[in-house]
């Protein structure tokens, strides 16, 4: 089995589109606070204190002025709308986005346990093969040199 996940690069390429969605995803909702505020600072601009009008002139300037203010705030609410709908859009991609990565996660994890299986696996055969090995040998005097090679091949496993 290969030690290294074979789909690794897949991998980090999924992690990067991620980054990428997540990052589009933050200045949608940075561009939609900042129409949020924008038209709270134009409501707050139309529900003004009373203003104390003293002529025709001073009536028709403050009335198209107000006029004005709610048309920017019909502006304000089409471009509020228009960022949720861009935040919703990037969210989604972002979700799709994780919903990739996260197969090719798991995989990796799998992955993992499989190899780690393997490697106890394969330990466990060579001590196997070591302990037959000096049940073989058998007598007192060759107990000595049989240490020697179970010591040498445990070393021989760790590498």
């Amino acid at each position: 089995m290969a030690r290294n996940f074979p789909l690794a690069g897949l991998l980090r390429l999924r992690h990067a589109q991620q980054d990428q969605a997540g990052a589009a995803l933050a200045a949608a909702n940075d561009r939609m606070r900042d129409a949020a505020d924008a038209r709270i600072a134009a409501r707050r601009t139309l529900s003004d204190g009373p203003v104390e009008i003293t002529d025709a002139t001073m009536l028709s300037a403050v009335a198209a002025a107000r006029a004005c203010t709610r048309g920017m705030l019909e502006e304000l609410d089409a471009v509020a709308r228009n960022r949720r709908h861009a935040a919703e859009a990037a969210q989604t991609a972002y979700n799709d986005a994780r919903r990739s990565a996260l197969g090719l996660e798991k995989l990796e994890g799998a992955h993992g346990v499989r190899v780690a299986a393997e490697d106890l696996r394969s330990e466990q055969v060579v001590l196997d093969e070591i302990a037959a090995t000096q049940h073989r040998a058998g007598s007192a005097g060759r107990a000595g040199s049989s240490d020697r090679a179970v010591s040498s091949d445990l070393d021989e496993v760790r590498r």
